[in-house]
Formats: structure tokens, C-alpha cells, sequence
């Protein structure tokens, strides 16, 4: 299967460009069409092969997601020309994500088990196995870095530092915990447990919105509901469907993106591997197998259905 790892496109208008971690993202004055390659990080690090089908995979999924909440709270995507491309409003983005956690799993896991009872200053209870459900939805707020690695910090902490005033940091908390009442009823019905995600939040004007995906593999951590509560009770491990296999993949090469650690080499069976399990997660969550289009290159398709949508926008303009 083909995969996309960069782009280097220059458009008519374009005022700006920027490279994150997996995606490719070009700006319009107010505008911007962010471009999901395949890409794939973990521990901040990106990870040297991409993943066919990935980004189209997330972009799919988040544009549904965003469609789905749209009740609850604004967001920046207006149109989706491409399977990979997303674009919408350019807000002005808080510096910190809204990480929040229905159950004890992956980071918030490593934590409590490395003997820590309060995460982000909140504090968790004794007693606790790893991917139990927590008593209640917490979040655990991380900073949003440029370079290198995020880091927990607290609700108190980001007020205090001036990273979210507090009139607006309570709204991101409130949104939160709605869009994940959300998630995780949408999850239920196809049969997955919406475990933990995150969520960012811009601002434009006087309004707030939600920027970027959600609800994503790749945002995201997913376990399938069927069995859960046995594969809990004799200790078994859950089965699910995220990034956090690959993670545990890294992890058990002895890799976490510390300095003087040698990523792992990825073999052709191991992208394929992961290829088939961001798949499996689209079929789960849409009930659809996804539809590829491999009768031109990627990028070819890309650029022109991006210079399609500048080119209405611009005709809509005059009009």
C-alpha cells in the first residue's frame, strides 16, 4: 500500500507553513487545510516509517467526531475535500492540552505504578490495577511543546503561569468533560470503551473552539467492551485498539525517546502490522472498510483537491 510521509506544496495565497509531528499544515489568511500524512509518533518522537492508510484514517474519523459534537462545542473544521485533508478556521491555540482519563492506562498507569498517587494534582485512589475504570473522569492537563517532550502539569500551575486564564480554563475543563461524556457514549454503540484522549482548544475572537482531531487512534485509547470486565478480573490484558501497542512495542526494544536510546529498526511486517490495526479500528468505529484510492499519487491528489477548494473559495469570494 502506498503512504504519504511529507508534502512540499506551495499554493496561490498561501501566507505560511508548518510541520508538526504528523501532519502538514498550510495557511490561508483565516484559514488553514491541515494535511494528515502518515506519519506516526510516539514519546514525542517520530518514528521513521510511515504507515499506509494512517491519515486518512485519523482524518476520517476526527471529521466525524467533530460533525458529532458540534452541539456541545465549536469547532474549526469547515470543509473536508480530501481523504487527508481537513480545513477550516485559524484560531489562536492554548498552550496545553486537555488530557482526561476514564480508566488507569498507559502513561497515568506507568505513573501509579512507579509508586505516584497524584497525577497532574489530582490526586488517585489505593488500590488500583492497571486499566481499572477510575471512580470518576479526571484530566490531566499536559503543556503543548514546539519541540521536544509534553509534560503533566497541573490545573493550579497553568493558571498560576498565565498559560490559560481561569475564566477560560474552567470552560476547557467543562467542554471536556462533556465532549468525553460524548466519546464515550458513541464509542459504546460500536462496542469499544472510550479509555482516555485529549483534547485542544483555540481561540477566535471571543469564542472558543476545538482545533485539531479528536477522538482519534491516535488522540485517543480504545478497549474493546466485550470481555473487559473478565480479561479485568483474571488479569489478563485488554484488547484494544490505539497507538499504545506501539508504544509497548518501543518500550519492550527499550526505547521511550530518551536521549542516548536507539530507536528500533521497523521491519516491513511491522508497518504492516500497524497499517492493519489503524484499519481495524476504522472498520470498528465506522462499520465501513475504507475506501482507498490508489489510481494516482497521493501527494498529486492532495494538491489538486486543495487547489480545487482555493479555487471555489476564491470564485465564491467575487461572487
Amino acid at each position: 500500500m502506498k503512504a504519504i510521509k511529507e508534502t512540499h506544496f506551495e499554493f496561490p495565497g498561501q501566507t505560511g507553513f508548518y510541520r508538526g509531528k504528523v501532519r502538514d499544515v498550510y495557511f490561508f489568511e483565516d484559514k488553514l487545510a491541515m494535511v494528515s500524512t502518515d506519519r506516526i509518533s510516539a514519546f514525542d518522537i517520530i518514528l521513521p516509517h510511515p504507515i499506509p492508510c494512517k491519515g486518512q484514517v485519523l482524518n476520517q474519523i476526527a471529521a466525524l467526531n467533530l460533525k458529532a459534537t458540534r452541539d456541545i462545542v465549536s469547532n474549526w473544521l469547515e470543509h473536508v475535500p480530501d481523504p487527508n485533508v481537513s480545513i477550516g478556521k485559524k484560531c489562536e491555540t492554548y498552550p496545553v492540552e486537555m488530557v482526561i482519563r476514564g480508566y488507569l492506562a498507559g502513561h497515568a498507569w506507568r505513573e501509579y505504578k512507579s509508586g505516584k498517587r497524584t497525577l497532574c494534582g489530582v490526586p488517585l485512589p489505593n488500590g488500583l490495577n492497571e486499566n481499572d475504570q477510575l471512580p470518576e473522569p479526571i484530566i490531566t492537563p499536559s503543556t503543548k511543546a514546539k519541540e521536544g517532550h509534553d509534560e503533566d502539569i497541573s490545573r493550579e500551575e497553568i493558571i498560576s503561569k498565565g498559560l490559560v486564564d481561569e475564566e477560560d480554563y474552567l470552560k476547557l475543563e467543562a467542554f471536556s468533560y462533556r465532549l468525553f461524556e460524548r466519546g464515550t457514549s458513541i464509542a459504546a454503540k460500536k462496542g469499544l470503551i472510550l479509555v482516555d484522549t485529549k483534547y485542544e482548544f483555540g481561540k477566535k475572537g471571543n469564542e472558543i473552539y476545538v482545533i485539531d482531531e479528536i477522538h482519534t487512534p491516535d488522540s485517543s485509547r480504545y478497549f474493546y467492551a466485550d470481555g473487559y470486565n473478565e480479561r479485568q478480573h483474571s488479569g489478563e490484558r485488554q484488547k484494544q485498539l490505539s497507538k499504545e501497542f506501539v508504544r509497548e512495542w518501543l518500550i519492550s526494544c527499550g526505547f521511550q525517546g530518551q536521549a542516548g536510546q536507539k530507536m528500533p529498526e521497523m521491519s516491513d511486517g511491522k508497518v504492516t502490522e500497524i497499517s492493519e490495526r489503524y484499519l481495524e479500528l476504522y472498520e470498528q468505529f465506522t462499520g465501513e472498510v475504507l475506501k482507498m484510492e490508489n489510481s494516482r499519487p497521493i501527494d498529486e491528489r492532495i494538491h489538486d483537491n486543495i487547489l480545487n477548494w482555493l479555487r471555489i473559495k476564491k470564485t465564491d469570494a467575487i461572487i
